[in-house]
């Protein structure tokens, strides 16, 4: 009966979007930037400014995923990803009322809400990767070109071309501002510091402005473009033992859900005992949400090694 009722509930709501002629993506987007204009006081900016506890669970995670999708471009997905998690969370929920196990209604729901954030950071691991190896190339073909030319805009201007995304956007930026805006060189090459989160490529910009006084200074932009390459070739030294916890989550995942149709056909009594008693079902809970926990913990392991200053 309560499945019943709770689809008759979403069959409501999926009415009234329709009739309104109102998208759920843009209603989540309404709804966040209400939560975006309330003004904070005095005394709430002083705490958030002064307060040093850390941020940690699900919050840290969705803080997360937001500075992921800022890095990306995809800063305007982040409301499309809100409403998957709530539709994830309906579906967990679900199924969790299906299986008749109301212990697991919250871990299921809370689990299955987060996958989608939990999806970008892993893809996000990728992205990084990728964005090392264009890094490397796009500034060691722009330092050469600098080197000879000793002159930086004439440099960006000569590679540009030959430049990939995203580090061809911010280039692209560059020249814009510099041969339309501002002939500031300097002004222009702050603008794209941060751009890009990389310290290797803010190190390296900083060491360009210096150039701009000293033009002895150029010899430092290829030993900070090493980094990159050093960077590449320990990653791809251990990149088996960083995906190592994700082989062995996945293992060890797949004995865990396995075990119960597995007991289904070897002994049914201990089956019903599984599902249908209180110590069962609070077991398949506890497992459950030990089942999402590592999750999210194998996520968090398996970054790329990043260069820090």
């Amino acid at each position: 009966m309560t499945t019943i009722l709770l689809m008759a509930f979403i069959g409501l709501v999926a009415g009234g979007f329709m009739m309104l002629s109102l998208s759920p993506f843009e209603f989540a987007e309404d709804v966040g930037n209400i939560f975006k204009r309330r003004k904070k006081t005095l005394a709430q900016k002083i705490k958030a400014a002064t307060n040093t506890k850390k941020v940690k669970g699900i919050r840290k995670t969705i803080i997360e995923t937001k500075e992921i999708l800022e890095i990306t471009g995809k800063k305007h997905l982040f409301g499309t990803l809100t409403v998957f998690s709530i539709i994830l969370f309906i579906a967990g929920t679900l199924f969790a009322l299906a299986l008749g196990n109301m212990l697991m209604i919250p871990v299921m729901a809370v689990g299955f809400a987060m996958l989608p954030f939990w999806y970008v950071m892993f893809t996000a691991n990728f992205y990084r990767k990728q964005l090392n190896a264009e890094l490397e190339t796009a500034l060691s073909i722009v330092t050469t070109s600098y080197l000879r030319s000793e002159n930086f805009i004439l440099a960006v201007e000569e590679n540009v071309a030959y430049l990939n995304p995203p580090v061809c956007d911010v280039f692209k930026y560059f020249l814009a501002q510099t041969n339309l805006i501002n002939a500031d060189l300097r002004l222009a090459l702050e603008n794209i510091k941060y751009k890009i989160a990389n310290e290797v490529y803010r190190e390296w910009i900083d060491a360009v402005i210096a150039c701009q006084d000293d033009k002895t200074l150029k010899t430092t932009l290829t030993p900070i473009i090493s980094k990159l390459s050093d960077m590449r070739v320990v990653s791809a030294e251990l990149d088996i033992l960083l995906y190592e916890p994700m082989k062995e989550f996945i293992i060890m995942a797949m004995l865990l859900v396995g075990n119960i149709p597995l007991i289904f056909f070897l002994n049914r009594s201990w089956f019903d005992t599984l599902m249908n008693t209180i110590v069962g079902q609070g077991i398949l809970a506890i497992s459950a949400a030990a089942l999402f926990i590592s999750l999210a913990a194998v996520i968090r392991l398996t970054r790329p090694i990043e260069y820090k200053r």
